[in-house]
């Protein structure tokens, strides 16, 4: 199985994106926030994260896919998230439009109102995902900690930023805390493009 990738971002549209390594050009099809993330990366280089499937019926053509994401730990809540009753690979990429913290986070409150607004998720799915899934994503969550504890939830912008830095291999809670100290010294700083290069000023000591 690929298990990562890392080469040249060639393309990216709405579904997918063709990563160039060496001489071979493999088409990787991203959820949705993960396009957004890598939205100002085309020409650089990029590592992903992947997982091999097969789309198709069993009666006709298999088609082998590759699916891609910016941490393991997206991965992990990928099969974790496809593993409920009614979620399948396509509807699951479909629908990750939003930081997997933040789906996490709703999860685990029992936040169904968050989670229809998710592409493809009405409210019986919601429901169903609730209760196949929550009580074990709150290492993937933003609002509980990993022992269950409540703490102060991200706007959508941080809980981009955070998956951002946790891909560039920065760890959780110190990421989440440089992201608060940043807010609080750069209160107009709303997108996580404005956020990122802020955090690693004050993690190199250059602002403090």
């Amino acid at each position: 199985m690929i298990a990562r990738l890392e080469g040249k971002l060639v393309k990216l549209n709405t579904e997918s994106a063709l990563v160039q390594v060496g001489a071979i050009g493999y088409e990787v099809l991203l959820p949705g926030y993960c396009i957004s993330a890598l939205a100002g990366s085309i020409g650089s280089s990029i590592t992903l994260c992947t997982m091999e499937y097969y789309e198709g019926s069993f009666g006709g053509n298999l088609i082998p896919r590759i699916v891609g994401f910016l941490s393991d730990g997206e991965r992990e809540f990928f099969n974790k998230f496809t593993s409920v009753k009614g979620i399948g690979v396509r509807k699951a990429l479909r629908s990750l439009t939003i930081p997997i913290a933040s789906i996490a986070s709703a999860i685990e409150n029992g936040d169904d109102k968050t989670l229809t607004a998710l592409d493809g998720v009405g409210k019986r799915t919601a429901q169903q995902i609730i209760a196949e899934l929550k009580g074990k994503l709150g290492r993937f969550a933003i609002g509980v900690g990993p022992t269950g504890v409540a703490v102060p939830a991200f706007k959508p912008y941080q809980a981009e930023t955070l998956e951002i830095l946790i891909a560039w291999g920065e760890k959780r809670n110190e990421a989440m805390e440089l992201i608060e100290l940043a807010c609080k010294k750069h209160p107009d700083a709303k997108t996580a493009e404005e956020l990122v290069p802020l955090v690693y000023r004050m993690k190199q000591g250059i602002e403090v």
